[in-house]
């Protein structure tokens, strides 16, 4: 798993990436209570705005973290949006992207790295 400055994993399966928050990140939001996830078959460029988290402390939006195409969303998250808090980096992925070139992805930090940017 590779992880962003924004609190965001990102893990490789097959010729996607799957996107999703870290655990420090869904205990800072608390509970969340909605979830507004993109339309696929959508292209994004780097920072865009692709999700959009609510929960009991604040709203908070997911950028892209790279260039490419939404191809997947979890739809179980607009139904049960607490399962961000319940198993952030697992059954709680937001979406899936097609990348043209996955070697973008060794510009972020490993798990190690992380954990030091979170102390």
């Amino acid at each position: 798993m590779k992880y962003t400055e924004e609190h965001e994993w990102l893990r490789v399966e097959g010729d996607l990436v799957v996107v999703g928050i870290t655990e420090h990140a869904a205990t800072q939001l608390g509970d969340v209570v909605f979830v507004e996830l993109p339309e696929t078959e959508t292209m994004v460029a780097a920072g865009d705005e692709v999700v959009v988290i609510e929960s009991v402390k604040a709203a908070s939006d997911i950028l892209a973290p790279v260039d490419g195409e939404i191809v997947a969303v979890n739809s179980k998250l607009t139904d049960h949006p607490g399962l961000v808090n319940e198993d952030p980096t697992g059954a709680a992925w937001f979406f899936k992207m097609k990348l043209d070139d996955l070697s973008v992805l060794d510009q972020f930090m490993d798990e190690d790295e992380y954990n030091d940017l979170i102390g």
